[in-house]
Order: structure tokens, then C-alpha cells, then sequence
């Protein structure tokens, strides 16, 4: 997929963000270890994950299988140097009262899904395998389609996705940070749910803390939507239009150890809008008119991350430049000279 700025340059082919829904997905997050040879070993896989998809992706051609690999602020300038991402920080934690969107470590981001699980588990070994004593594994969930794509709450989830080229322009960047143009912001955390205290519920409460009815997934009336009702807080209009992202995520779980999770996974070309979301759940909108869904889920993790585009991945085959000392500040000399850093 490329991208266009206005005149309609060309601006970067994407990684596979915008892909269609599958059955199958992992998620992987790894930490990346001191040292020359971890920083090597990081790019060298980066440049060539488009290679090991495919590689992986021919025992089934069509299984659909891909790959998305995400960077954190923490190590984007250790890996790459300067310039980097324009909004690309830290996951910023949020607490109010006893709700809590923590925020967990995670440099590295692999977002893997297909038709098959035992693609995406092939493509997972590979990609670790890889990686070897570069990187330290910080959580692993493995997501599946649960009926007709809905949540294990038994709501349908990601309803008002966008779609086509309004996907690309919800999810990709474009020429507002030329440099970056074709990647992507993405915010992932783990929810874990109470389905025993959900369950408990009548289906018509369900139906006014989700803001959809249950059945045939339609939106309540909004004479009849409380404001605190969940599709309502993650509205975020500007300007009088509505600010699109697309929603990547899956229901996960152990059913024998009373686990039942939703991992939530939101692409955009900027933060922005998912951050206002999430300010909107957590403290509410105005403060104290919170996600009532929050009483029933609870957040164990949380990750900010930057997608490069495939072709940023691509060049890094180029011989790398030296790197940073892990004890320098945010400025390198490179940068100090103008000089790109990521090549």
C-alpha cells in the first residue's frame, strides 16, 4: 500500500495495518537489551521481516498471513537516531478513582495475525528466533475470531471501523510528517474482563453501558444512550467531523483459569484521538461521567508504539551508521550535524 501526499507524491509503502479481519492473531512484546549486538540484531530483523512473512506466509498462500512491527519512544532513538516520529512518546498512564490505564515496558510491538493460528505461531518462533538474546519477551497474547467478530462481552466489536481509503487516511500518516509518511501510531492494551459480574447483568443494562443492542448490533437512539454509554465517550468530534481510527483488536483467554480478555489495539496517524478516548472512559466526559464498562474491565497493560512503513524497514539493509552511546542524551552528533541517522 501507498501512500500520497497532495500533489501526489509518493510518500511510502505501508506494513500491512490495514489488512482484512482474520481468524488468528498474536501479539508480542519485547523489550530490547543493552548492546551494540542487540541494537544490530533489532534492525537486521526489521529490515528483513517483509522477507520472513513472506517466507512463513507460502506454507498457505492463502492464509492470509502478515506482520506488523511497532517501535517505542524508548528505543526508537537508540535504534534509528534522529529524526523521529513527531507524536511518537511514551504511553501515557491515566488514573482516576479506582480506574487505572497503566502503562507497561514494551519496545518492540509485532502484531501478527492470519486465517490459521499455527501461521501466526510459525511467524512468532521465527521472528523471536531471530531476534535470539536481543530482545526479551514482556507479554504474549494469542487473539481469536470469537463467532461474529464480537467480544467475549457478546457485543460485535469495531462496528464503526472505517473502511478503503478512509482507513488509509484514519490509520496512515501522510505528508504532515513527510519523513514518516505510510506509518503509523498504535496503542495496545490488555483488558481483562468479569464476566461473572457482566453476566449478572440484564442484556438491556449491557445494551446501555456498550451503547449498541446485543443482538443486532445497532446503536441505541441517542433519546435512550446515556452520555456515559461506551460508543458515546469514544466519539471525538473536530471541527464538526468525526476523527476516525481503525480498531484492530480480538477477544483472548484461558477459559480453565477464569480469564477472559479483550486486547485492544487502535491504529491512527496520530495519538491524539485515541488519548482523548481514553482520557474520555477513564475520567469521563465531563470528569466523573466515566465508561460504566470500566466496572466490569480492567486494564493490565498499555503501550504506545510507531509503525514505520515497510520501505523505512526496508533500507535499513543499508550498513548502519555508528550508533548512539547508550549514556548520551536524546541529541546525537549526527543529529547535531543534520545528518539522517536511520540509514
Amino acid at each position: 500500500m501507498t501512500t500520497s501526499g497532495t500533489a501526489g507524491q509518493s510518500l511510502g509503502v505501508a506494513q500491512a495495518v490495514v489488512a482484512p479481519l482474520t481468524r488468528a492473531a498474536i501479539f508480542v512484546v519485547a523489550s530490547v537489551n543493552p548492546g551494540e549486538a542487540s541494537r544490530t540484531a533489532v534492525r537486521a530483523l526489521a529490515a528483513d521481516l517483509a522477507a520472513l512473512v513472506r517466507a512463513v506466509g507460502t506454507r498457505d498462500l492463502e492464509g492470509g498471513l502478515s506482520c506488523v512491527m511497532g517501535i517505542g519512544a524508548g528505543v526508537w532513538d537508540r535504534l534509528f537516531g534522529a529524526p523521529r516520529p513527531a507524536e511518537l512518546h511514551p504511553f501515557r498512564e491515566i488514573r482516576a478513582g479506582s480506574r487505572h490505564a497503566v502503562a507497561t515496558d514494551g519496545d518492540l510491538l509485532f502484531h501478527i495475525r492470519a486465517d490459521r493460528v499455527d501461521l501466526c505461531f510459525e511467524l512468532a518462533g521465527a521472528i523471536m528466533g531471530r531476534l535470539g538474546s536481543a530482545a526479551s519477551p514482556v507479554d504474549e497474547v494469542h487473539g481469536f475470531r470469537y463467532f461474529d467478530t464480537r467480544d467475549l462481552l457478546g457485543f460485535v466489536d469495531g462496528t464503526e471501523n472505517p473502511a478503503g481509503q478512509a482507513a488509509i487516511e484514519a490509520a496512515l500518516v501522510g505528508a504532515e510528517d513527510a519523513s514518516f509518511a505510510g506509518g503509523s501510531y498504535v496503542i495496545v492494551q490488555k483488558y481483562l474482563h468479569d464476566l461473572g459480574a457482566w453476566n449478572r447483568l440484564s442484556t438491556e443494562a449491557q445494551e446501555r453501558i456498550i451503547g449498541r443492542t446485543k443482538l443486532s448490533d445497532i446503536e441505541l437512539d441517542d433519546a435512550v444512550k446515556p452520555s456515559s454509554a461506551h460508543n458515546a465517550l469514544t466519539t471525538i468530534v473536530e471541527g464538526g467531523d468525526e476523527i476516525q481510527i481503525l480498531r484492530e483488536g480480538m477477544p483472548f483467554g484461558r477459559a480453565a483459569h477464569g480469564e477472559f480478555g479483550t486486547y485492544f489495539v487502535a491504529y491512527a496517524r496520530s495519538p491524539r484521538p485515541i488519548e482523548q478516548m481514553l482520557m474520555n472512559m477513564f475520567v469521563g466526559r465531563p470528569a466523573g461521567n466515566y465508561d460504566r464498562l470500566l466496572d466490569f474491565s480492567r486494564a493490565v497493560t498499555g503501550g504506545l508504539f510507531f509503525v514505520p512503513s515497510a520501505t523505512f524497514l526496508e533500507e535499513l539493509a543499508t550498513p548502519p551508521g555508528p550508533a548512539r552511546s547508550e549514556t548520551e542524551g536524546s541529541l546525537g552528533i549526527g543529529s547535531l550535524k543534520g545528518e539522517p541517522r536511520h540509514e
